[in-house]
């Protein structure tokens, strides 16, 4: 990082936010009519205000938009960029790390040079870096994401429990919540997307909080996943599967499930981006939830959260309405159209003028951010979108047994020498 960031944060994971398709046709209406973009997101329940917003401003404009899981969305994007079927403005993730990122959209000319707006020039270097490609820029990313532990306050409160400050606290909290009838975490694995967001929160500390370079190191031919402390965050994993931290079935759950879960008491939580927090509130409107550091040790001034650039937006090099396409990721990147996008999904604004208001949840991640404990979402960094996709199959694979860490850790190696 599913996604993604934080950012370098996005898969991202990478990661960001993934849901069930919904809306019209792709390009419906979009040739020959100046009045009409089209567009497809991952960003369900957060894009559609913004829309709203921007025909608002623009007064005869429509938007005729789709929105999917990052799991479908990332299937289709290429197909639909390679057959001249994509719509005009699309979601893009930063950096490299899955088939719907910016290098990778980018490299063989599907993305429009957007370095002449407006915003581009005054994205942050650690966005910046991840929004570009060959040092032009493709990608409005509007906000940073973080990855932790998020607590329902209420179903802490009647469960008697507070959140954990070290990992051996962790293990006794998951012992202790499992005893109770509920299950700390909500995982929806089922979705595999969302597997790497407990290694990643993990990785941030076991590997990045005794060596920073590791991602150099890696890309220096230094270091690999297989021989590193990554072993230790997969082994973390699976001692937290096995304490009972999640539901049954993991496997068996959907990320929209997920949410049912901790939304509604049924889990004290879920591990994962700060983008869930508003889809919690969508569904339990009273709830208040707080997103913590996962603890990975039991020193926590090792403690390091993953935080990125989260997915923005790109515009189609073919798209039918260049200038109308233009005029709505600007708009994305302006003060208003930022304000409504961060106030609505819970991120952390990419531009220090935007005036978006950072909701209370995420004063720990805030503090990380500003104290410069974060790493970039792990993907966003890697060579291809292979390592990612080999990473994510593997996680189910062992969590169904089929798979061991070493084996999957060795594949990634395999995938990450295999360069871009």
């Amino acid at each position: 990082m599913k996604h993604t960031r934080l950012a370098a944060v996005a898969a991202a994971m990478t990661i960001t936010a993934a849901m069930t398709a919904c809306n019209s046709g792709t390009n419906a209406g979009s040739a020959g009519d100046s009045k009409t973009l089209t567009l497809a997101s991952v960003d369900q329940g957060s894009v559609e205000d913004v829309i709203k917003a921007f025909e608002a401003a623009n007064p005869g404009v429509k938007v005729n938009f789709t929105t999917s899981g990052a799991d479908q969305y990332q299937q289709q994007i290429r197909t639909q960029l390679a057959s001249g079927t994509a719509p005009d403005v699309m979601s893009v993730w930063p950096g490299n790390g899955n088939p719907g990122a910016t290098y990778v959209l980018a490299k063989p000319g599907y993305l429009m040079d957007l370095s002449d707006r407006p915003w581009a020039a005054k994205l942050p270097d650690a966005v910046k870096s991840v929004a570009q490609y060959e040092g032009k820029t493709y990608n409005g990313v509007f906000g940073m994401n973080g990855i932790g532990a998020i607590y329902n306050q209420a179903a802490m409160r009647k469960a008697g429990l507070t959140p954990p400050g070290t990992w051996m606290e962790l293990l006794a909290f998951c012992k202790a919540a499992a005893g109770k009838g509920t299950p700390a975490f909500a995982l929806g694995i089922q979705d595999n997307w969302v597997t790497q967001l407990v290694l990643y929160a993990l990785v941030a500390t076991t590997v990045y909080g005794n060596d920073r370079e590791f991602d150099r190191k890696m890309q220096a031919g230094q270091a690999t996943f297989a021989n590193s402390a990554w072993t230790t965050a997969m082994a973390k994993y699976q001692e937290m599967n096995q304490t009972g931290c999640f539901q049954k079935n993991p496997l068996g759950t959907s990320y929209e499930a997920s949410q049912e879960l901790a939304a509604t008491g049924k889990t004290l939580g879920i591990v994962q981006g700060n983008w869930v927090v508003a889809l919690l509130k969508g569904k339990n409107p009273s709830g208040t939830f707080v997103l913590k550091a996962l603890p990975a040790t039991d020193d926590p001034g090792t403690f390091v959260m993953p935080a990125a650039a989260g997915a923005g937006y790109g515009v189609n090099a073919k798209a039918k309405n260049k200038d109308l396409a233009l005029k709505f990721v600007d708009f994305v990147m302006s003060p208003e159209g930022m304000k409504v996008f961060n106030a609505k999904q819970g991120s952390l604004p990419s531009l220090a003028d935007s005036g978006s208001a950072v909701d209370p949840a995420f004063n720990e991640l805030t503090t990380f951010i500003n104290d410069n404990r974060t790493v970039p979402f792990m993907d966003q960094l890697w060579p291809n979108a292979k390592v990612q996709q080999t990473m994510l199959s593997g996680l189910q694979e062992i969590f169904s047994k089929q798979a061991t860490p070493a084996k999957v850790l060795s594949a990634m190696d395999a995938d990450y020498k295999a360069g871009g």
